[in-house]
């Protein structure tokens, strides 16, 4: 005789169960934008994220240096356009630093349309003083075309060589007399001129390590001149100009004979 169906034993198999830390895994994953997330060393961003890394726009703090950086993200490492700033040391306030492209979390240079090797760069660069440079760089220097812009009203604009003019370039000071021509390790070197505007007057010459050694100087523009030299310079011409040329074709041609 068989037993009643009531009476057969089941069986029950434990549920499977997930372990908490999958869950607290999950929920830590930061996805998408965020509230401002605190590291352990006191740094905070607050901004996008993806897969746990800082992606897209977003703003870092950096609690020891409280610099600050706002701009674009990629996987964790500022990449894009962004600025970087830090706290004056006497009043506190912000001032930029750098603004500009960055490309795997340093400066880059952007060139028709596509972000170049790191260490590369375009961007505006503010110092103390009120002086900034706007330009190019490579390696971390001032190295290409840039505008630099001084404390006391002097701009130079032109070539750059590890952080000093070389090349061409021109220099306008305040009272608006400019240096245009060669430089070489930040000093006037080669063929240049030098406008004296406040005077009226024009040198043109050959410069070395910033000192003029020849050249000629000339009237330019006196009669706008806030402050003209008491008397003109005086022409200097040939008494006899056809004669001269006619003794130098002369001594050419015995030359030749």
């Amino acid at each position: 005789m068989l037993p009643a169906a009531n009476n057969m034993p089941i069986v029950k198999y434990p549920r499977a169960t997930e372990p908490l830390w999958h869950e607290w895994d999950r929920k830590a994953q930061k996805c998408g934008l965020r509230h401002t997330v605190y590291a352990v060393n006191g740094d905070q961003y607050t901004g996008e994220w993806l897969d746990n890394l800082k992606h897209g726009k977003g703003t870092q703090v950096w609690k020891c240096t409280r610099a600050i950086y706002s701009g674009d993200w990629k996987f964790g490492k500022r990449d894009g356009y962004g600025s970087y700033s830090i706290p004056d040391p006497v009043t506190k306030e912000y001032k930029k630093v750098y603004t500009g492209w960055w490309k795997n979390d340093r400066k880059c240079r952007l060139l028709t349309g596509h972000l170049c090797a790191a260490l590369q760069g375009y961007g505006v660069t503010f110092y103390a003083g009120r002086k900034r440079y706007e330009g190019e760089w490579s390696g971390g220097l001032r190295s290409g075309w840039g505008r630099m812009y001084y404390r006391d009203g002097s701009i130079y604009e032109g070539q750059w060589l590890e952080n000093k003019p070389n090349g061409q370039g021109m220099l306008r000071l305040p009272n608006e007399n400019r240096y245009e021509g060669g430089w070489k390790g930040g000093k006037k070197h080669g063929p240049g001129k030098f406008f004296y505007l406040d005077k009226g007057q024009l040198f043109e010459g050959i410069w070395a390590a910033d000192i003029p050694k020849c050249g000629i100087l000339i009237d330019f523009g006196r009669d706008e001149a806030p402050a003209p030299t008491q008397y003109p310079i005086p022409k200097i011409e040939l008494a006899d100009p056809d004669g001269v040329l006619a003794e130098a074709q002369a001594m050419f041609d015995d030359s030749q004979n």
